[in-house]
């Protein structure tokens, strides 16, 4: 493939769950985050099925394609409860082991490996795109990106609102900011 390709990730707004520290369920950005509109957003731009990351696109000023491989990692039995709440050797096995799905969700292993698919049609497609998406998906494309083992998934940290920008040239690369 001749050229760069550019994927944008922008993370979703602050949400209660965030907040609060629970696993999040399909619910709204906090009336109080705001994000500054951007002026020049590329022809692809797609968002997570979520209503935050929907809304954080609206908030963004860009009309935005729901695109379901950008969606959360699915938190299983555990959607809208607080970690406290939970079994403490299951939330050190989900921390710890990248396989562990005893939620009955989404392992880490499982988001990665969707991720990476997702970014090879990306990848594919050789047009810039914009995803308005989710701190899990985020993590799992830079885990990617860089040839990281799913362990990694963890030691990257993800703000709300924040931008990621990844590059293909023949292989992901990760553009850290000037």
């Amino acid at each position: 493939m001749a050229g760069t390709v550019r994927l944008d990730l922008v993370s979703h707004g602050i949400t209660a769950a965030l907040r609060a520290g629970r696993f999040p369920d399909d619910e709204p950005l906090l009336d109080t985050w705001a994000v500054e509109p951007l002026t020049r957003p590329p022809a692809v731009v797609l968002c997570g099925p979520e209503r935050r990351a929907v809304r954080t696109a609206e908030l963004l000023g860009v009309r935005a394609e729901v695109d379901p491989g950008l969606r959360d990692l699915d938190a299983g039995e555990w959607r809208g409860r607080e970690m406290g709440e939970l079994p403490p050797e299951q939330v050190h096995a989900w921390l710890t082991d990248p396989a562990f799905d005893g939620h009955g969700g989404e392992s880490v292993v499982a988001v990665v490996a969707r991720v990476a698919e997702w970014m090879r049609d990306v990848a594919a497609g050789a047009r810039p795109v914009l995803a308005v998406t989710h701190p899990a998906v985020v993590r799992a494309a830079v885990a990617h990106a860089l040839g990281a083992p799913p362990s990694a998934f963890w030691r990257v940290d993800v703000p709300p609102g924040s931008r990621t920008r990844l590059h293909f040239r023949g292989a992901w690369t990760l553009r850290l900011p000037a």
